[in-house]
């Protein structure tokens, strides 16, 4: 009985550390502004990244500058000083507000927000690159107006059912770990070969780790098969590792560590049944 009861409390704990490492990332890594920034942070250096903010940012301001029979001109000639203006300090800067206020308007949608979409106001984005831009002498960039702008970032046929899963993931976050490793301990105290179940449980958690490794993985290629045509697949998918590094690292750690504790109690049990090693 004691045998049968540790060995469901290590499939109980090879299956909570995929489902405590999701938890985990959502309440401590996405629904914290400073880790949420500084996972976007390097995506600033992306290359398909850049081309996407460069395009979407020219088209925008793009269509807010009245230069008359000029017009085209002037829109490749903001094309270029926008692509020139990509990787420098400053875009660094208005990347991370830009970041942060997506994330505030995604967090106050999946928490207090109302209705099925979520908008990020780029104001502050658009006066540091007109900044620049009038610095940097562009004709007709003093004329960008500074003014609200309101960009769709996500829409969601039922943004509802999406807060109450992100969050009961904040909830598990904060004790589904802890409930991990205690049964964890719980498998090695009940057995009745303890050893054997150290090294059963050492390979409970490198199978849970390559669960949550193939998972991140299947959602990978499934969110990017699910976007539009006219979405730049290397951005999203560049956009994606970032933020699932976390969960990534996650599942590294523990495999190293599950096999770690595996391999210490096989080697273990063979020095005791060495002859002249001790008591067998």
């Amino acid at each position: 009985m004691r045998t049968f009861l540790s060995a469901v409390l290590i499939v109980l704990v090879t299956l909570l550390v995929p489902a405590s490492a999701v938890a985990y990332w959502a309440d401590r890594e996405l629904g914290d502004a400073d880790r949420y920034t500084a996972a976007m942070a390097p995506l600033a250096d992306d290359p398909a990244v850049q081309q996407v903010v460069v395009t979407q940012t020219t088209r925008a301001l793009a269509g807010q500058i009245d230069a008359g029979p000029f017009q085209p001109g002037v829109d490749a000639l903001l094309g270029e000083a926008l692509h020139s203006f990509a990787g420098t300090p400053a875009y660094r800067t208005a990347w991370e507000a830009a970041n942060r206020a997506a994330h505030a308007a995604f967090l106050d949608a999946l928490t207090t927000g109302h209705g099925n979409a979520v908008t990020v106001d780029l104001a502050p984005v658009v006066a540091s690159i007109k900044s620049e831009l009038v610095a940097d002498g562009v004709p007709f960039a003093d004329r960008i107006p500074v003014t609200r702008v309101s960009v769709e970032v996500m829409e969601y046929d039922n943004l509802g059912a999406l807060r109450k899963g992100f969050r009961m993931l904040q909830i598990a976050g904060a004790w589904l770990p802890a409930l991990a490793l205690l049964l964890a301990v719980a498998a090695i105290a009940t057995a009745v070969h303890r050893r054997r179940a150290v090294l059963a449980t050492g390979l409970g958690l490198a199978a849970g780790a390559a669960l949550l490794w193939i998972t991140v993985a299947v959602c990978r290629r499934l969110t990017l098969d699910d976007l539009p045509p006219d979405i730049d697949r290397a951005a999203a998918g560049a956009v994606y590792d970032a933020l699932t590094a976390f969960l990534r690292t996650t599942a590294w750690v523990v495999l190293v560590a599950g096999l770690a504790v595996a391999l210490a109690a096989w080697v273990t049990g063979r020095v005791r049944r060495t002859p002249g090693s001790g008591t067998p």
